[in-house]
């Protein structure tokens, strides 16, 4: 049988360096001799190509037309190759990665995001676990099609739906979790593959989003918050969408001057998201008075959506231009699993 083909995708990040011992200062990795520098690799088996970007980027430099970018490199590579695996700065994968989960649509190839917390060159370094067992798990398939047909993000031994992933620790190897959704893998001495929590749907051909509406925000809501700081973020001009952490399982306070400013807002055509600020859990509109008048001003219901996942889709949909009649229904609806 032919190997598996995996293109490894370089965009910035931690685990893209090494350090120059001469200097002490941190250079990028030259990834045309990745096997030389990590002759693990070898012994999967598979066939590796690397690209990387011109310049690569501190990932608090990513926006969607890097996200563009992304996705036209493995549109452009989808029929040589099985899989791809993402290299990306931590500290906004979770952003990157559940938009692209949005913008490829009908994915029937593993796309694994990783990175690391060291550099790939330092002793004790997290990258050489992270990308090597990213490879493997890309490289995974059952009677000749792939195991992951999705976007995942692969961090500390989880490979995670990355739709469903928050940054938790800025120290910690452990940096990602899931909070709402378990693990497609666990990689110990063995890859453990959990099939009852990947995707199985029938895949259609491969169609590519590139276009992302950024004329959204986010809002988290704080005790004695003043009206002027709502109805500011509201009347940003060109606002199109509104992501709004609550409190709990969705609660807001009652106060007259939030439910009309709210009711304004949605007359004039902003769509709201309502996500909780919590960790894990999921908005539960109604449960409380506390969360009823937003339900009746007509606010979203983002049920356990995370909001990396929650902004990143209101920029899909808005870019897809969908109709402002069903904009509610579509995206209370689960496109890619971030929600259920």
């Amino acid at each position: 049988m032919d190997k598996v083909n995996i293109l490894i995708i370089y965009t910035g990040g931690t685990i893209g360096m090494v350090k120059d011992y001469k200097s002490g200062a941190l250079k990028a990795f030259d990834f045309s001799e990745l096997l030389k520098r990590i002759p693990e690799l070898k012994q999967l088996d598979c066939k590796i190509d690397a690209i990387s970007f011109e310049t690569p980027i501190d990932s608090s430099n990513m926006n969607a037309g890097h996200w563009e970018k992304i996705a036209s490199l493995i549109e452009g590579n989808y029929q040589t190759h099985d899989g791809f695996v993402i290299l990306h700065g931590s500290d906004t994968m979770s952003y990157t990665s559940s938009a692209l989960s949005f913008m490829l649509e009908n994915l029937a190839k593993p796309v694994i995001f990783t990175g690391s917390q060291l550099p790939i060159g330092d002793l004790r370094t997290d990258a050489k676990e992270n990308l090597i067992t990213a490879v493997q798990i890309a490289a995974l398939q059952e009677k000749g099609k792939p195991v992951i047909q999705e976007v995942g993000l692969y961090f500390e031994y989880k490979l995670y739906r990355a739709n469903r992933t928050t940054k938790i620790n800025a120290e910690h190897f452990q940096a990602f979790a899931s909070l709402n959704y378990p693990p497609l893998i666990e990689s110990g001495v063995h890859l453990k593959v959990f099939d009852n929590h990947l995707v199985k749907d029938e895949r259609k051909k491969l169609k590519v989003h590139k276009r992302m509406d950024a004329n959204v925000a986010i809002l988290k809501l704080f005790p004695n918050m003043s009206p002027t700081v709502l109805e500011s973020v509201l009347k940003i001009c060109g606002l199109k969408g509104l992501v709004l952490e609550t409190y709990g399982s969705g609660n807001a306070p009652t106060e007259k001057w939030l439910v009309s400013c709210l009711q304004r807002a949605s007359e004039d055509g902003i769509h709201i998201v309502n996500v909780t600020q919590c960790s894990g859990g999921s908005v539960v509109m109604g449960r409380y008075e506390t969360s009823k008048h937003l339900e009746e001003v007509g606010v979203i219901n983002g049920k356990d959506i995370t909001t990396e996942a929650a902004i990143t889709k209101l920029m899909y949909l808005l870019g897809d231009n969908i109709s402002p009649k069903l904009f509610k229904t579509v995206f209370e609806t689960s496109l890619r699993g971030e929600m259920q």
